[in-house]
């Protein structure tokens, strides 16, 4: 969600919406910053003097106080085309559901509802709505959960590294000067407390040597027939970090799967293109 500029109340709202994940997508971001312009960014940035960013920030800690139970964003500051804007990344909450007030002002304070996003608003949940967020207490999606049987020296630093220089993340950059565990939170790839950090489902699946080790049948199978009764075929197995498994079969695919034949035409300069699977 993108906003021109700092609006508390709108903002808490969104921030508790994301919180809710009322249909599972993973949370979600608001931009601060970045004009919308029938719901796609308007570029270049208007952008957030470089002087108000550590008060907008302290001021969103003190707001997110309002959210019962208490939910707190991450939140960086980056900057784009020489503009500086806010970034607050809302994961699903562990607790949710999750209230905010309705307004911020002193005697709204206490007025609490639950807030979800429908499409791309947010909004107030309806009384069903409100049932079916209740219904999700301590459901919390699979690859969002804490792996209370692994640590995270079980992740590869050189998977992470090789995963945030292929998506071009600052954090690349950041890799010599922080520790696992913060390189973890930011990640969001742990949770817990300093002493207690623990990984999460999806970034054992994401940065260790093997998934498979700690999530049965975490690889990907790809098998070939050679015939058309079936009993003759060639399976290979791809294992590892599941974002490498899928560059690597793909790869596999691409140039050992896929056929190419070349057909010439008389009287015509262009040759016909076949291929027995399109890629």
């Amino acid at each position: 969600e993108f906003k021109k500029g700092w609006n508390p109340q709108v903002i808490l709202h969104s921030i508790c919406a994301f919180a809710n994940d009322f249909n599972n997508l993973g949370g979600g971001y608001v931009i601060v910053g970045v004009k919308e312009v029938d719901g796609v960014a308007s570029m270049p940035p208007t952008g957030i003097e470089i002087v108000k960013i550590d008060t907008i920030q302290k001021e969103l800690l003190q707001i997110c106080h309002y959210i019962s139970p208490n939910y707190f964003p991450i939140v960086e500051p980056t900057q784009i085309e020489e503009k500086y804007i806010l970034v607050i990344w809302c994961p699903p909450g562990d607790v949710r559901p999750y209230k905010a007030p309705i307004s911020l002002a002193e005697k709204d304070k206490h007025s609490k509802v639950y807030y979800i996003r429908h499409t791309s608003s947010t909004i107030i949940a309806k009384a069903h709505e409100e049932q079916r967020l209740l219904e999700l207490t301590a459901k919390v999606t699979f690859d969002n959960r804490i792996n209370q049987q692994q640590s995270i020296d079980d992740f590869s630093l050189t998977h992470i590294a090789s995963f945030l220089k292929e998506v071009n993340s600052s954090l690349y950059a950041e890799l010599s000067k922080i520790s696992l565990a913060d390189l973890c939170r930011n990640m969001g790839i742990a949770r817990g407390a300093n002493e207690e950090l623990k990984p999460l489902n999806i970034g054992l699946l994401m940065f260790s040597d093997d998934p498979s080790l700690y999530f049965r049948g975490a690889q990907i199978d790809l098998v070939e027939y050679q015939d058309d009764i079936g009993d003759q075929f060639r399976e290979t197995i791809f294992k590892g970090p599941i974002w490498q498994q899928l560059q690597d079969v793909l790869r596999y695919i691409r140039h050992s799967i896929v056929k190419e034949q070349i057909v010439k035409i008389k009287g015509k300069a262009e040759a016909e293109r076949f291929y027995n699977y399109p890629y």
